[in-house]
């Protein structure tokens, strides 16, 4: 595919959400994986806010970014929490420089520790409300383009609209349904993402990736798929490593 096709594809995915199966966690992790793909980054994240006003990991695009996420969570510092914080793009973050890193020192030396050496942050926001924020990780001294950071921001301002479409076309009760059901299905994933890489002796990514490429081979939502596998209902030898 062409960078144009794949940037019409990401457009899609977004229209997706209007049928009344959309899985948040699976159009988010799509999300990643287009952000990875068009703006050759080699790690992506995506926060929301929950209905507290409090950030949550919802999708990460490998196990090193989720486990960074989270540490930037629990220590409220990185670039992530300002964006969502204030609303403001922060890009080309040099991880490296004491300078521009002297905000969150401490979640920029874990970074550095998981392999990465620039950072962006941009808010996924509808005019002024601000629902989460979208981040990018390279493990290459390089910036990121004007061009590449448009692309970027229309990733995550499509990806704002059709979440927040979505809430809007559902009743105003599952909108807290839906967060409260995602953070549910995170955990679920993440219990079979465990035990499929045990079971298999390989990595977090490895399993997962297997997880995504079963559910959509045999047209089940991620979530579906790892709940039917946590209450037995599918044995995990069906599924493909």
């Amino acid at each position: 595919m062409t960078r144009e096709e794949r940037l019409l594809a990401a457009v899609i995915d977004a229209v997706d959400t209007l049928v009344d199966d959309f899985d948040l966690i699976d159009f988010l992790h799509t999300l990643c994986d287009r952000c990875t793909e068009l703006l050759d980054v080699s790690a992506v994240g995506v926060m929301l806010e929950d209905p507290g006003g409090n950030l949550q990991l919802i999708a990460a695009s490998d196990e090193h970014t989720r486990l960074l996420e989270l540490f930037a969570l629990q220590h409220d510092q990185g670039p992530c929490v300002e964006c969502h914080r204030n609303g403001a793009v922060r890009l080309n973050i040099d991880l490296t420089s004491p300078v521009q890193t002297d905000p969150f020192p401490v979640f920029a030396a874990r970074a550095r520790q998981a392999g990465f050496l620039v950072t962006h942050a941009l808010p996924m926001r509808l005019r002024e409300e601000v629902i989460g924020a979208l981040n990018l990780f390279d493990a290459r001294p390089q910036n990121l383009s004007a061009a590449d950071a448009r692309v970027a921001q229309a990733l995550a301002d499509v990806a704002t609209i059709a979440i927040l479409q979505h809430r809007t076309i559902a009743h105003a009760n599952q909108q807290r349904a839906q967060m409260h059901a995602a953070l549910t299905s995170r955990i679920v994933i993440e219990q079979v993402k465990g035990i499929l890489a045990e079971r298999w002796n390989t990595s977090v990514d490895d399993a997962f990736d297997a997880l995504r490429r079963h559910a959509r081979s045999h047209q089940l939502g991620l979530t579906q798929l790892c709940r039917q596998l946590i209450d037995g209902d599918i044995d995990t030898d069906a599924i493909q490593p």
